[in-house]
């Protein structure tokens, strides 16, 4: 009894540091033998599972299920005996990279495989004939390669397929009937095709048949039947003219043909728009859409620019068809919440009105980019082309400032006490610091606000959304709530600058202190500018009235409050010279409380200057 007990345990304890050791092996072999551009975190001392980029494991972590590399540069072809050793994979994604060679022979091993993503690459030679090994597959992506040969007829083995997409390739031959139950979507467009489209694909659009030697006969003929050979063999009188059956015959004839290019016009210009707009909704999870597809001139100019250390595995095509969630409308653009096929979840903001061309947006990119900073939130990725220019970021799910404070002031508000308030403040205080000594401490965010400052793990304040005010064309409108935060140089001259950076943080500080947006409407609708409400109660010495109702509940914390109050106050005088740096509001808020201390609150002698209101802004 007490040996089967140990060996309960024992069993227990390995299943529980369960590693696909075979996996990881082939996996690291893989790596090894194709060289790629991009860094990978994969190591033989560090864990598979929920570590490695790219990599999904089954849920006793004894497999590897996923593999998801798109864009990592892979160069050359797919070493042998490497992937075709993951016998349980069931999604397999290494599209928009450069390997070559043929379509590897062991990919027989993947019994289990569902979903198979190799388009944009340079794959050539035949394609399998046995297709039917893959009995799982539901979605087929080889397009944007150089394949030739048939296209295989055991492709209507394939009982699961969805899609299958075959399009830009050298594919020659007749299309088989695939008589295919659950296939929505198909493309075999541009590649060497010729013969008739079987009847069983009759019910797809002629665009996903364009660019080969293909008939359309049997689509013309149920048209209009009336320019039919059978008919036109009869249609003229006797004097060689045409009789007026056969006339109105050819004019019924044309209006159809116009109506059905001109709905064929409008079928394009709505399949462009859905793709501007990809990220305005939900968007369905393994969707393969040939009108999203980026042409491959436009995919080597535009594409997903990554910055070094950057463990993410998507493209620019994940983007697109990623469940979206609209988190936020602000001053220069929409941010959306974009959960991905692995999982994972990131920020996209989605830029309007940029004003910078794409050498001068690239270089403030990098400039951004390169910034490491607890404080700070990492740019992981951009992308630039002419209607579309994109940011991503990793995603806090705290939340921002703005939401905890203004968010929900319901029965059921969870108040954001006085602690939380402190490692905002500092947090944030320190970030800007940081973006304030790049670039030869010349570099200017430009849009600090509560909305563009998160929690990070620590629940300290974090900054988002720098570099964009020198790129961007636009200004919040006067009376928006973005507004508030502008410095009044900002206003006079439309430029941001370090000072007006410290403006704009005090301007949060008297946020935390108050509870009040920037900018708010009172009972009768009148619009307050926090700032100078602020004043005119210090004033009046009335400061104890500045203060959030909410925080009074915390007991000993008012000589904390007033000196907070006193540092913000000097952060938003009207002379920008008259500002302290950043650097120095981070000391002076260190001497307030050194916040790193849960348990204690030391307090330094040497306290922050008494700094008097001014008149108003």
């Amino acid at each position: 009894m007490i040996l089967r007990t140990f060996f309960f345990f024992l069993s227990l304890f390995f299943l529980g540091n369960a590693e696909p050791v075979e996996d990881k092996q082939a996996l690291l072999d893989f790596a090894n033998g194709l060289r790629h551009s991009r860094y990978l975190n994969w190591s033989e001392d560090t864990p598979v599972c929920n570590h490695w980029t790219g990599v999904t494991c089954s849920a006793d972590k004894s497999r590897i299920v996923a593999v998801r590399l798109p864009g990592v540069g892979f160069h050359g072809p797919i070493p042998p005996n490497t992937l075709g050793r993951l016998s349980d994979l069931q999604i397999l994604s290494l599209r928009s990279n450069g390997i070559s060679g043929g379509f590897p022979a062991d990919f027989a091993n993947l019994k289990n495989l569902s979903y198979l993503y190799l388009q944009f690459n340079n794959f050539s030679g035949p394609l399998p004939q046995d297709f039917s090994i893959w009995e799982n597959l539901t979605i087929i992506n080889l397009s944007n390669n150089a394949f030739n040969g048939s296209i295989p007829s055991s492709l209507s083995n394939l009982t699961q397929l969805g899609g299958l997409n075959l399009a830009n390739n050298s594919l020659s031959g007749e299309i088989p009937d695939l008589k295919l139950p659950h296939l929505q979507l198909i493309n075999l467009s541009n590649n060497n095709l010729n013969g008739s489209i079987p009847e069983s694909l009759q019910r797809f659009p002629d665009s996903v048949f364009a660019g080969n030697n293909i008939s359309f006969q049997n689509f013309t003929s149920s048209l209009s039947p009336s320019l039919s050979p059978a008919s036109g063999t009869h249609s003229r009188s006797k004097n060689g003219r045409l009789n007026e059956t056969a006339l109105l015959g050819i004019i019924v004839a044309a209006c159809i043909l116009g109506l059905a290019g001109v709905a064929f016009l409008i079928l394009i210009c709505c399949s462009r728009k859905k793709h501007k707009d990809g990220f305005s909704g939900k968007l369905q999870k393994a969707k393969m859409s040939p009108e999203k597809e980026i042409s491959r001139s436009e995919e080597a100019n535009n594409r997903l620019v990554f910055f070094e250390g950057c463990n993410y595995a998507f493209d620019l095509e994940d983007l697109l068809r990623a469940s979206a969630e609209v988190l936020g409308k602000g001053t220069f653009g929409i941010s959306y919440k974009a959960i991905l096929e692995d999982a994972t979840t990131v920020v996209v903001k989605r830029l309007r009105e940029v004003g910078a061309g794409k050498r001068d947006f690239e270089q403030q990119m990098e400039i951004v980019g390169n910034i490491r900073h607890e404080n700070v939130v990492e740019l992981k990725a951009y992308y630039y082309s002419k209607d579309e220019k994109l940011m991503v970021y990793e995603y806090y799910s705290q939340g921002s400032v703005s939401a905890l404070l203004h968010g929900n002031r319901g029965e059921d508000r969870v108040p954001l006490d006085w602690d939380s308030r402190m490692r905002i403040a500092i947090g944030a205080a320190r970030g800007i610091a940081r973006i304030h000594l790049e670039n030869s401490g010349k570099l200017v965010h430009g849009n600090i606000k509560s909305s563009n400052i998160f929690l990070n793990s620590q629940s300290y304040g974090s900054v988002s959304d720098l570099g964009l005010a020198s790129v961007m064309s636009s200004l919040a409108p006067p009376i928006s709530r973005a507004a508030g935060y502008r410095a009044p140089e900002v206003t006079d001259t439309r430029k941001a600058g370090q000072p007006s950076d410290v403006f704009s943080f005090g301007v949060v500080m008297l946020e935390l202190l108050t509870g009040k947006s920037p900018v708010y409407a009172t009972n009768g609708d009148e619009m307050v500018h926090l700032v100078r409400w602020v004043h005119s109660v210090v004033r009046e010495e009335w400061t104890a009235e500045v203060f959030d109702v909410e925080l009074m509940r915390y007991p000993n914390i008012e000589e904390e409050l007033v000196e907070m109050l006193q540092i913000a106050m000097s952060c938003v005088v009207r002379m920008p010279d008259q500002r302290p740096k950043m650097q120095e509001v981070v000391k002076m808020i260190e001497n307030v409380r050194s916040v790193e201390s849960d348990n204690s609150r030391p307090f330094s002698g040497n306290k922050s200057p008494v700094v008097r209101s001014e008149p108003s802004v």
